[in-house]
């Protein structure tokens, strides 16, 4: 018997992550969509005519619950929404699978948490990277102790000014819609780091700036598409000129007035766009992080010393070394030998991540010896990370996520 699902927000992700894959795709035999529910309704019939489903869309959250009975939401609305509709699936009986990040802040992660200690449900948080085979053989090294015991990490995250500057077109650029790329973005990243370390977050350090972005020229306007400089800006972004932007957003704004091509040097971002964090783990590994919104090119690099040696890993996605078919990660032993391992890229979305999280989550009897699937207490301890280096930043003092959440509590 197929499970049950509703789709709470009608997103870009909720269309290509669960909503295709669940109607033709490689689930559709264990999933049924019974009902979608998002606040703009041209923008939910337009996703429901797409893939033609024939479920009933709702604009009331409370009545789709009570007529279509389902087994478990999928929460893929604004970040600053997800405890909410998360905490109204668990109440009403229902297990959740959510996008990450799991919440934005310390009270919405208590919230969440107490929601699902109470009743008995479960949340799953989407933390598909981890699923990459690439990501996944670092995680196998580090296991089989191949630099013995961790001691530090050092990992960069590069976002190049097309995918980098989008964040700050969208609700993204507001924390309170986002909690900042510290949780937003850096989830992907704290989370990956967590599992490869197998320890916990214990003590934070942050500091960011926003120099990039926001009132920083004045040759500025109020959206791309109207725009006076837009045959001059570097960043002019067409929203017309891609069929799902134009149709999905631009031609549904008057539902709900939402830009999504506002513009990327306006006053009101409160986000910053360099970010660099300090963290020290409950095994005594020590972290140092950095995040960049505005590179010539895209990817991450990982450089892990332990006590037999080291491995550096990395992965490009745009820029020169994109095209590259394989991916390398290089272990140095105390001996100064270099083994080099090759990964073949893997297809798919998020490097393969997203459909072996599918097969986790909605067909199940997937082996799980490194312990990919995430819940709760891994969303929380992911966010917690970049929501006390916010903190960090604005306070200029250590912050200790223990004293933001009680965390003992809710370990499982």
């Amino acid at each position: 018997m197929k499970k049950k699902y509703v789709l709470v927000g009608a997103s870009g992700r909720a269309y290509g992550m669960f909503a295709q894959p669940m109607l033709d795709g490689d689930i559709s035999e264990y999933c049924e969509i019974v009902g979608i529910f998002d606040i703009n309704p041209l923008r939910m019939e337009k996703f429901r005519q797409k893939l033609g489903l024939t479920c009933p869309a709702y604009t009331d959250f409370d009545k789709m619950i009570a007529e279509t009975k389902p087994d478990c939401g999928i929460i893929t609305t604004k970040d600053c929404y997800h405890h909410h509709y998360a905490i109204k699936c668990l109440e009403a009986g229902m297990d959740v699978v959510t996008e990450k990040p799991m919440t934005i802040d310390a009270d919405k992660c208590n919230a969440l948490l107490e929601a699902e200690q109470r009743t008995g449900k479960k949340v799953t948080v989407t933390f598909n990277y981890r699923f990459a085979p690439f990501v996944t053989q670092v995680k196998q090294l580090l296991r089989d102790g191949v630099i013995g015991d961790i001691l530090n990490i050092d990992f960069e995250y590069l976002l190049d000014t097309s995918h980098g500057a989008d964040y700050f077109r969208r609700w993204h650029r507001m924390r309170e819609n986002s909690g900042s790329l510290l949780v937003h973005k850096a989830t992907h990243h704290f989370d990956l780091i967590n599992w490869w370390l197998e320890e916990e977050p214990m003590d934070i350090m942050g500091y960011g700036t926003r120099r990039f972005y926001g009132p920083t020229r004045e040759n500025r306007g109020e959206r791309c598409l109207t725009c006076d400089h837009k045959k001059t800006c570097e960043f002019y972004w067409d929203i017309t000129a891609d069929e799902f932007t134009r149709e999905f957003y631009y031609e549904c704004e008057s539902a709900d007035g939402y830009i999504r091509d506002m513009c990327v040097f306006a006053d009101e971002i409160n986000i910053p766009d360099t970010m660099s964090v300090n963290v020290k783990y409950s095994g005594g590994a020590l972290l140092s992080y950095s995040l960049i919104t505005h590179c010539p090119y895209e990817g991450w690099k990982a450089s892990i010393n332990g006590t037999k040696g080291r491995i550096e890993a990395a992965e490009y996605h745009s820029g020169l070394k994109a095209g590259d078919p394989a991916y390398y990660i290089d272990v140095y032993d105390r001996n100064r030998n270099k083994i080099e391992w090759t990964m073949p890229k893997a297809g798919g979305g998020h490097g393969g991540g997203d459909e072996r999280l599918r097969q986790m989550i909605f067909v199940g009897g997937v082996p799980d010896p490194l312990g990919h699937m995430a819940g709760s207490y891994q969303g929380a301890l992911s966010i917690l990370v970049g929501i006390c280096a916010l903190k960090s930043m604005d306070e200029g003092i250590n912050i200790r996520p223990r004293d933001l959440v009680d965390l003992d509590k809710y370990k499982k």
